[in-house]
């Protein structure tokens, strides 16, 4: 199993806005920062404004910020929602299955129990618990005890 970029993009942004709390941060910023497309990461942050994880403030000034306190937002819930086909095997989805053992092995039965044990033990972690270590995430993305970007340092 894979998490699509979209969800690996999605939980970087999150924890970036989690640790720059006291502003509002630019597409622009973040792109910068973890070296990724802004055209891609535009769309992460489009999806996770419409699924209420973010808020996106338009206009010269504007920017993004955590919709809601990072405490209150499960791992298990963002991956949930944004992965589509969480399938480990083809027998675990609702299509058809090439596979003549579908329905006689006990393969099905083991791949669910470990795909909820997967989602199990994201639930248990929070948004807060991921960025703890506030300190050492704000020094990699350039951020001071204000908040203020050091753009210059990783340029």
């Amino acid at each position: 199993m894979r998490l699509t970029s979209h969800t690996d993009f999605a939980l970087r942004l999150l924890m970036s806005l989690a640790v720059v709390e006291e502003r509002l941060v630019t597409i622009e910023e973040l792109a910068t920062r973890h070296k990724l497309s802004r055209n891609h990461l535009m769309k992460v942050a489009q999806t996770l404004v419409s699924l209420g994880y973010v808020t996106g403030i338009r206009g010269r000034t504007g920017g993004l910020t955590l919709a809601r306190p990072a405490s209150t937002i499960r791992i298990g819930e963002v991956v949930r929602t944004l992965e589509h086909d969480m399938r480990l095997v083809e027998c675990l989805g609702d299509g058809p299955t090439t596979c003549i053992l579908s329905g006689a092995c006990l393969l099905t039965r083991s791949m669910n129990r470990a795909l909820e044990a997967f989602f199990a033990s994201l639930d248990e972690v929070t948004l807060a618990d991921l960025v703890a270590p506030r300190r050492v995430l704000r020094q990699r993305l350039g951020i001071n005890s204000r908040g203020d970007a050091r753009i210059a340092a990783t340029a």
